[in-house]
């Protein structure tokens, strides 16, 4: 029984998935080095790492039981623990709020800064599950959410968080307005059915394009802003190499079949990889 609880726990914090928690630590880890200068030491790479996995594993535990009635009319969510009734609200609630604790442990050793920081980005993770019944766009909503790591990165390098952070956070949140509607696109005829709001839904015919335009704002504001010493080839290269990436993606999806969509977006990861392979190469060689 032990060995099936545990079970039901990794099945809830999608430990089997770990797409979700790489989506939001390539950019944290971005901006790490940025904030540095370079290598930021190991402390806060491991502190950062672990806390970007806690608190998206929580986020996941809020997630399943804000969507839990919605969850059992969509043929991919169906099944999961919360949903299918294999664990209770009150078990997920209390399992994210152990993680999410766990997570605050960890900002505890940086500074007051970071720890100040913290608060909003719980606040933003509490809101977005419910974001999708009142907000046509509530990929924005995560986009916030899963780029509030790069304020928090420079607040625990810097003890500030300057304007170029809410820059990468802008830009970032069109990458996640991307991949996220990728993510949409495999549950539209779902949504549609139980009246759940997303962009793949208010986009429409332009889904496609707007994904696209999304890649390209998130690249050109990356790529544009001083995030690595002037004139760096190893960065200028690593944007090129993502850019091909989203073209492949935009290729996926094109014909907007569930698969391929969910296809582009398990790979985002590795366009988020290559974004922070550029950053930490260019600093390396500086």
């Amino acid at each position: 029984m032990l060995k099936q609880k545990l079970d039901l726990y990794l099945q809830l914090i999608r430990w089997d998935r770990p797409a979700g928690w790489l989506l939001l630590l390539w950019p944290t880890l971005s901006a790490l080095w940025v904030a540095a200068h370079g290598f930021p030491g190991w402390h806060l790479v491991l502190v950062f790492t672990l806390g970007t996995f806690l608190m998206r594993s929580a986020g996941c535990c809020l997630n399943d039981v804000a969507d839990r009635d919605f969850d059992r009319h969509v043929k991919r969510t169906a099944q999961r623990p919360v949903t299918s009734g294999r664990l209770s609200s009150r078990e997920a609630l209390l399992v994210g709020a152990v993680l999410a604790l766990l997570a605050f442990g960890l900002v505890l050793t940086t500074n007051i800064a970071a720890i100040q920081w913290s608060f909003a980005a719980l606040a933003v993770t509490l809101i977005y599950p419910f974001a999708k019944r009142y907000v046509s766009m509530p990929q924005a909503v995560l986009g916030v959410a899963f780029s509030f790591g790069i304020p928090m990165a420079f607040a625990a390098v810097q003890s500030r968080v300057p304007m170029l952070a809410w820059v990468l956070l802008f830009g970032n949140l069109f990458w996640v307005i991307a991949y996220d509607t990728e993510y949409a696109m495999v549950d539209r005829d779902d949504d549609l059915r139980i009246g759940m709001k997303t962009s793949a839904i208010t986009l429409g015919r332009f889904d496609v394009a707007a994904v696209m335009l999304c890649y390209l704002f998130y690249l050109l504001i990356w790529a544009l802003a001083p995030v690595v010493p002037a004139q760096s080839a190893i960065y200028l290269i690593a944007i090129a190499v993502a850019g091909l990436q989203a073209l492949w993606h935009g290729w996926l999806i094109r014909k907007r079949e569930r698969d391929d969509c969910f296809k582009a977006f398990r790979l985002n990861h590795w366009l988020g990889f290559t974004v922070f392979a550029g950053i930490a190469g260019s600093w390396l060689v500086a």
